[in-house]
């Protein structure tokens, strides 16, 4: 299992698990639109850029990003 944060929260997931599925697992958003509602990963591919979190200080889609022990997640 590989432990993860999520604004602060910490997830436990499998090795090979997406930060897309693990925010899912987590129940939780990643970002909000400009209305201030909840967005949350849609195409799972990349295309759609729904899943934008930051990582570690870094902005990526968590749909291509597998998680990594100790991961901090940021959602907006």
């Amino acid at each position: 299992m590989i432990q993860l944060f999520i604004n602060g929260q910490s997830v436990s997931v499998i090795e090979g698990t997406s930060v897309a599925a693990a925010l899912a697992q987590a129940k939780s958003y990643s970002r909000l639109s400009v209305c201030g509602e909840k967005r949350t990963p849609f195409c799972g591919m990349g295309v759609c850029q729904e899943c934008r979190v930051n990582i570690n200080g870094l902005r990526v889609l968590a749909c291509q990003t597998l998680c990594q022990q100790d991961m901090k997640v940021e959602t907006q």
